[in-house]
């Protein structure tokens, strides 16, 4: 009640009447976050979001690349069939190391120094593919850029959510995806234009920007408070919320759910219901997440468009890019207004329907089950459009690429990230957000890797309807289990779990 209390006094110190009319802690939120003005919370997400900028870079790098390095006339670093899949897949490896390292370094010396950190094997390991001479130089410039990948995925949502206020943290939080997705599709348009050196020198720019625009950014209040330093804390919520929010009053609420917390991460905490309870939910929306077969569409992106005869492929990743970049872009629009829970839904039911129709239109035209592979694949569907009639079947599978994609944008792509950040404890935020981050990213690889398996297990119909399937069960689960965090502060959503009393409405 003490700390209450001096909360209710540093409100009414401002000179504000209003508070006489109202009560309870949702009324408080309301006149301080009045008071609060966002222009430079704006330009701290603004330069954070530089490293997912980079991510992204390094995720599109890949599919302008390979193509050079397969049919370079220079044979030291030419590329076969087996060597261009490692090449692609090596950076899911480093990320999911990047996510343990993340973990560990987030509660060690802070979000801001850990940002700065993973700038440079982003940096390094572009410069290292720029000046490759070998096979080994490409591996281990993708390996560090991949590191640094999985670092960033850690560190800037959690960086986000604890400088970002409930009223804007959705909107902040997608941007993290949409960044993403703005660097696959800068890579690909650069890409056209460029060799693969030229390219990766390109992509080296965005994490040299964030490194040096990490220097003039704040530490997130909460990493401080839990550090003891309440005077740099107030200076960085000054510098967040602007000279006329009463910033003592927010610093005495994260204190106040800090000391409920605890210093740091036991092992024993994994037994209490406000640690397990969201950790089991953000490692399965991470598992979800990369169970949809995200992959094996974009895996599949190219072949559908030169089926339905755009010559061009170069220009079908493009479109496929603008895609991704456009309804994500939507989805950071509306978080804050439609909630996470209704864009899960919404995007699940899109990504079920869409895969289930490309299930239909394999099965359609391919007319047999033994297919082992993307390649086979492709031809037997190129032989059934030459047919006559079934030519239309290649809009067919055009529109459900469209319609997944667009799907995944809209929800399943930004927001697991988003609802990553905001449930977890600050004592345990480093260790949780690693093991999600391992989940995802080890996922990632095993299903890249195991994709032509499946494929000749289940026959590619029956591969994309078992994708379907588990868009089905993410809808389901989403219902079920995930909880709407729209307009919460993280005190509260942490409360929930906790089971203790607080305004939090699902």
């Amino acid at each position: 009640m003490d700390i209450q209390d001096e909360r209710r006094r540093l409100l009414d110190a401002e000179g504000t009447d209003e508070y006489e009319t109202v009560t309870g802690v949702r009324s408080e939120q309301d006149i301080y976050l009045d008071k609060v003005q966002n222009g430079k919370l704006y330009l701290a997400v603004f330069v954070s979001v530089l490293g997912p900028l980079s991510f992204g870079f390094v995720l599109g790098y890949s599919s302008p690349a390979i193509p050079d390095l397969i049919t370079t006339n220079d044979d030291r670093v030419r590329l076969n069939d087996d060597q261009a899949s490692w090449f692609g897949s090596i950076v899911t490896l480093g990320a999911a190391v990047g996510g343990l390292l993340g973990g560990w370094l987030v509660e060690r010396i802070g979000r801001k120094l850990s940002l700065m950190f993973c700038s440079l094997p982003f940096v390094f390991g572009f410069a290292i593919i720029t000046a490759a001479q070998n096979l080994w130089m490409l591996y281990v410039g993708r390996a560090l850029t991949g590191l640094a990948s999985g670092v960033t995925s850690l560190v800037v949502p959690v960086y986000i959510s604890e400088i970002a206020h409930e009223r804007v943290r959705g909107t902040m939080g997608s941007c993290v995806q949409l960044m993403v997705v703005t660097g696959i599709c800068g890579a690909y348009v650069a890409g056209t234009y460029l060799g693969w050196r030229w390219l990766a020198l390109c992509c080296s720019l965005p994490p040299t920007l964030l490194i040096v625009g990490m220097c003039f950014m704040p530490e997130t209040p909460r990493y401080l408070l839990s550090q003891g330093k309440r005077r740099e804390a107030e200076e960085a919520l000054r510098f967040l919320r602007g000279p006329d929010a009463p910033v003592q009053w927010e610093c005495a609420r994260i204190e106040e759910a800090c000391d409920h917390q605890g210093a740091g991460f036991k092992v024993s905490d994994l037994l209490e219901p406000c640690v397990y309870k969201p950790l089991a939910i953000g490692v399965l929306l991470m598992f979800f997440q990369q169970a949809t077969g995200i992959n094996a569409i974009m895996f599949y992106a190219e072949n559908i468009f030169e089926d339905a005869h755009f010559d061009n492929r170069a220009l079908g990743t493009v479109i496929v890019g603008l895609t991704q970049v456009f309804f994500t872009g939507i989805a950071a629009l509306i978080m804050d207004r439609a909630g996470r829970k209704v864009l899960l839904c919404i995007s699940g039911v899109a990504m079920t329907i869409s895969a289930a129709v490309f299930g239909v239109f394999f099965h359609l035209t391919t007319g047999q089950h033994n297919n082992t592979s993307v390649r086979a694949m492709a031809s037997g569907v190129e032989g059934s459009l030459g047919a006559g009639p079934e030519v239309d079947l290649a809009w067919l599978a055009l529109a459900s690429m469209g319609i997944f994609i667009a799907g995944f944008a809209l929800g399943w792509g930004p927001i697991p990230w988003l609802v990553m950040s905001e449930i977890f404890p600050s004592n345990v935020k480093g260790f949780a957000s690693a093991v999600c981050v391992l989940t995802n990213w080890g996922n990632a690889f095993i299903i890249t890797k195991c994709f032509q398996d499946l494929l000749a297990l289940l026959t590619n119909a029956g591969t994309f309807w078992l994708f379907s399937s588990m868009c089905a069960i993410n809808v389901v689960f989403t219902i079920a289990f995930v909880p709407e965090t729209k307009g919460k502060t993280l005190e509260q959503i942490q409360d929930n779990f906790r089971g203790t009393p607080a305004q939090f409405h699902s």
